[in-house]
């Protein structure tokens, strides 16, 4: 009986994202009062037993570069099969894109219950009650557990990452990997300093801007907050910024610390999108507009005035010349 963490990774890198789902998988195997273990898939630069720190005692690493690139259907069957040789009770994925496909595929195979975007530890004082978002992040609904195996998939940034002491030990794990029918023949890596996924602060925009021209405005508080940039719909389907940074009920779903909306009216399907950040700060000029309702603080005033006003307070206060 063990709490098994699946960690996630892109180019070489643990993401930030798996670090949370460790911590998480930790503190919940210190909580029924059993071991927590990772496995990873493929190869990285990180140092691994590192790890250790974030409560984990082993990592089992299937160490094959035919693993570096996700096939669902490949990592569920490893998965499953390194779970059940270990006899782990409990996975732990992270909910990001990379989750969201295995860990089903995983509940399936070894018959367990599962639940996806978790926001906090289970209630095992009586049962295995998980308590996850639900409507788009409008209100919470508590699952409980009864399967013999349990599955659980961490919504990114609603746990924290935790830090102790401890190196993991390196487990080789050997596996016959079923030929892959996925073939990668072009891979392009989207650009900029904070993936916006793992982003604890982002500086977002909308049609209020005018223009791409402007965009700038958005560029620079970022850059003097060490946030990621994102922009609405409209102005994706305008082409003024890549679709990868479109957030939404159509597009990436974030739950950052911080979400600065700038001259974006925050439409539902907006909204649905960005309502599990912590705080929301909106800036508009139209004092009628839906987004104030939603937001934990709100500027009416024109972006063109506020923005720049703002991104110098904040490098004054970051002694940033």
């Amino acid at each position: 009986m063990s709490v098994l963490i699946f960690i996630d990774h892109s180019e070489g890198q643990i993401k930030k994202s798996s670090l949370e789902a460790l911590s998480y998988g930790s503190a919940l195997a210190a909580q029924l009062g059993t071991t927590a273990e990772g496995i990873l898939l493929g190869t990285v630069s990180a140092d691994l037993p590192a790890l250790g720190k974030y409560g984990i005692k082993k990592i089992h690493q299937a160490s094959q570069d035919s693993l570096n690139a996700l096939d669902a259907q490949v990592y569920a069957k490893i998965i499953a099969d390194a779970a059940t040789a270990t006899g782990a009770t409990v996975l732990v994925f992270s909910n990001n894109f990379s989750g969201k496909a295995i860990a089903p595929r995983v509940s399936v195979r070894l018959k367990a219950g599962l639940v996806t975007g978790a926001v906090a530890l289970p209630e095992t004082s009586n049962g295995f009650v998980v308590k996850k978002n639900v409507f788009s992040g409008k209100a919470f609904a508590h699952i409980g557990l009864s399967s013999p195996i349990k599955v659980i998939a961490l919504n990114p940034n609603s746990y924290a990452i935790k830090e102790g002491e401890g190196t993991a030990e390196i487990a080789p794990l050997s596996v016959s990997a079923p030929a892959s029918r996925v073939k990668v023949t072009n891979a392009t890596v989207a650009s900029g300093e904070v993936p916006l996924t793992e982003a604890e602060l982002v500086v977002s925009g909308g049609r209020g801007l005018k223009g791409p021209e402007n965009w700038g405005l958005v560029e620079d508080l970022a850059k003097a907050l060490g946030a990621a940039t994102a922009c609405s719909r409209p102005v994706a389907d305008a082409h003024w910024r890549p679709h990868h940074e479109h957030v939404g009920q159509t597009g990436i779903a974030i739950a950052p610390n911080l979400y600065i909306a700038i001259g974006i009216s925050g439409a539902i399907q907006h909204l649905a999108g960005v309502n599990r950040s912590k705080v929301i700060v909106v800036i508009n000029k139209d004092p009628e507009a839906p987004f104030f309702k939603a937001a934990d603080y709100g500027i009416v005033g024109d972006a063109f005035e506020v923005v720049p006003k703002m991104t110098e307070a904040v490098k004054k206060l970051k002694g940033i010349a």
